[in-house]
């Protein structure tokens, strides 16, 4: 664990702490990367038409599952760069992290195929599959973000040892309540996939648009924070 401070700055006014590619770091990127390649949308090459718009059909399923991978590989990123934590509790964190990312990354890709393709009688052969379906991606949804709350809360919990700045502590908690609130909207959508009835258990993905709604809503919270925590009467020449 470093307790130098780095000069480089991110941009929302983080110190990064973890600025060296440790094993850690690389071990990730490796999961990530296998993660990604079993997403890909076909191992061979077409060998005829038909092939290959059966391959360009299931190219959107496989960027939306890409993109999750890589808003969650994002994350992960800034976590290890603001922080620089090594301890024996995060690595068991993000052991855990990585193992869920590998074990969703096919119910990620058939949701969206689903979504995006065949319809539910092709694919379903009880209705309750659709529900359970719901379910399974909802506890996802809930498990990363919850495991991102949790790597947040570590730095949150060595914040003497970094030397966290008041505007670093405060960012620090608003990472924390935005994956809390992302993990609850997942256990929203599962709530909801239990209540309505099997067949119309899909419509408990729409719950997710929630995420859409709460992201500028937090950004727009936090900014006001900021501005207030830096206002001369909150600044310590003030209060001195």
């Amino acid at each position: 664990m470093s307790k130098v401070l780095n000069s480089l700055v991110d941009k929302d006014g983080f110190r990064l702490r973890g600025t060296e590619v440790s094993r850690i770091d690389a071990f990730s990127d490796v999961v990530f990367g296998f993660a990604v390649s079993l997403l890909v949308v076909s191992l061979q090459v077409p060998k005829t038409f038909d092939e290959l718009r059966g391959v360009l059909m299931g190219f959107a399923p496989f960027a939306l599952c890409f993109w999750i991978l890589l808003a969650v590989w994002l994350r992960h990123y800034q976590f290890f760069r603001r922080f620089g934590l090594h301890d024996i509790a995060t690595i068991r964190i993000n052991a855990v992290l990585l193992f869920v990312i590998l074990f969703y990354v096919y119910p990620l890709k058939f949701l969206f195929t689903l979504a995006l393709g065949a319809t539910h009688d092709e694919v379903f052969s009880k209705p309750t599959q659709i529900r359970q379906l719901m379910v399974l991606y909802g506890v996802g949804v809930c498990a990363l973000n919850g495991l991102i709350a949790l790597l947040n809360y570590q730095g949150w919990r060595h914040r003497h040892v970094l030397q966290l700045s008041r505007h670093e502590e405060l960012l620090t908690r608003s990472y924390i309540v935005d994956a809390c609130i992302v993990a609850g909207i997942g256990l929203l959508s599962c709530a909801v996939a239990c209540i309505l009835p099997p067949r119309d258990a899909g419509n408990a993905g729409w719950t997710y648009l929630l995420i859409a709604a709460h992201r500028p809503i937090h950004s727009l919270l936090l900014r006001r924070r900021l501005r207030r925590l830096h206002e001369p009467s909150h600044s310590p020449e003030a209060a001195e």
